[in-house]
């Protein structure tokens, strides 16, 4: 089970542009169109912009490996998720 629930999840949106983020373990969400990752502290976002930090074209690489990993181990053989509808593009 994940520390952030699918449901919220769907809701939660990066302050600065408003669009997704990814859950990356369980300790970060990420968007990936800004490159700036939230940290997530005792199952709590921490939303603020102050509070983020930018990523590098390295961690960018690996923080969506890491999310695509997540997704296709959410997936069963038949291909339907069981969680996040949210993809690493």
């Amino acid at each position: 089970m994940s520390v952030i629930d699918a449901r919220l999840l769907e809701i939660l949106a990066c302050p600065e542009d408003k669009g997704p983020l990814l859950l990356i373990g369980e300790d970060t969400l990420y968007n990936q169109r800004l490159r700036r990752a939230y940290r997530i502290d005792d199952g709590i976002p921490v939303l603020l912009v102050d509070e983020s930090r930018q990523v590098d074209e390295a961690e960018h690489a690996d923080l969506l490996s890491r999310a695509r990993a997540a997704e296709q181990g959410a997936t069963g053989a038949d291909g339907a998720g069981a969680g996040d509808r949210r993809s690493a593009e």
